[in-house]
């Protein structure tokens, strides 16, 4: 009996030890007992995961892409996009439903072309999808005048501000739902085993007869969709769509998907590692609420987090290689 809880505490210290972004996370629930706040009550957790929502759904996008060894920098124009979209649509009368399909068909439609641009044409994905997120950015600002816009339909707001049985926020199921979709994507179907093998190595997953072309562009099609989902998501919860909502987004949640351990090499992470990664980067941000830290400062601890989990990380690797 000894020796099997043994064992089992052996493998438990070895995968967390492996996925540094949960200690991370273990660090701050521990450290969190110290201070005199309410962090620990239902209502702070359920916020954070509330808050957190619109980023993961996004990040999930993200994931697919970096699974194939490439990036995708213009979600957060996307995501801004649709939910100018949605609400201008809603406003000029049309039904809530079909304005929000049109406006998830937008980020499809970008996610396309940048599939189109980094995939058959052979492009950076890097430097495509940064130029599209600033090209969206400028149109977002031609639709709105530069000006936030508000929804006049107030059915819309229910959408994203809602609780499912009074507790647990609409926000956090949509971001449940959709992981599971995107997970059950990855692991039991062909196209998510084909997703890794060319991330591993696309030439051997090309003479393996793999479709590189068509799989990874449906990862930047589906990219596209997601943050526009998010972006209507965010756009229902703030009863207003403006251009500069996702001016930090695509940053922040490529580098939540990297902290988590999905590489931009390709071939390694999923939904999980996402999720956790992107929940590093906002419990760090509600504990530095609660303990009342100045912003500016918040954002030193947030690139020190950032680095030295990527650090940790890689020096891990290397040492795993060299001990091989």
């Amino acid at each position: 009996m000894q020796s099997t809880l043994a064992a089992f505490g052996k493998r438990s210290l070895r995968a967390l030890t492996k996925q540094k972004a949960v200690l991370a996370i273990l660090a701050m629930l521990i450290t969190m007992l110290f201070f005199d706040t309410k962090f620990y009550s239902s209502y702070n957790l359920l916020s954070v995961l509330k808050d957190a929502a619109v980023n993961v759904i996004i990040a999930f996008g993200v994931t697919l892409t970096v699974i194939a060894a490439g990036c995708d920098l213009s979600v957060g124009g996307v995501m801004c996009l649709s939910g100018i979209v949605s609400i201008q649509l809603i406003n000029g009368g049309m039904p809530i439903w079909l304005a929000i399909l049109l406006s998830v068909l937008c980020g499809s439609l970008v996610g396309f072309i940048n599939g189109f641009l980094v995939v058959q044409q052979k492009t950076e994905a890097f430097i495509i999808t940064l130029g599209m997120g600033m090209l969206i950015k400028g149109v977002n600002q031609q639709l709105t005048d530069a000006q936030p816009i508000s929804c006049t339909n107030m059915e819309f707001m229910k959408i994203a501000n809602g609780k499912v049985g009074g507790v647990i926020p609409n926000l956090a199921l949509y971001m449940i739902v959709i992981g599971l979709l995107v997970y059950a994507l990855l692991r039991y179907t062909s196209y998510g085993r084909n997703l890794y093998a060319l991330g591993g190595d696309y030439d051997v997953a090309k003479y393996s007869g793999i479709n590189v072309i068509t799989t990874k562009w449906v990862a930047f099609a589906l990219s596209g969709t997601l943050a526009a989902v998010a972006g209507v998501l965010l756009s229902s919860k703030l009863n207003t769509g403006s251009s500069i909502y996702g001016d930090d987004t695509a940053l922040m949640v490529n580098c939540g998907v990297v902290v988590g351990g999905t590489s931009f090499a390709g071939g390694v992470g999923g939904v999980w590692q996402s999720f956790i990664g992107l929940m590093v980067l906002q419990l760090l941000t509600n504990c530095m609420n609660m303990l009342g830290i100045a912003p500016y400062l918040q954002q030193v601890c947030q690139g020190i987090v950032i680095v030295a989990i990527i650090w940790l990380d890689c020096y891990g690797r290397k040492r795993k290689r060299e001990d091989v």
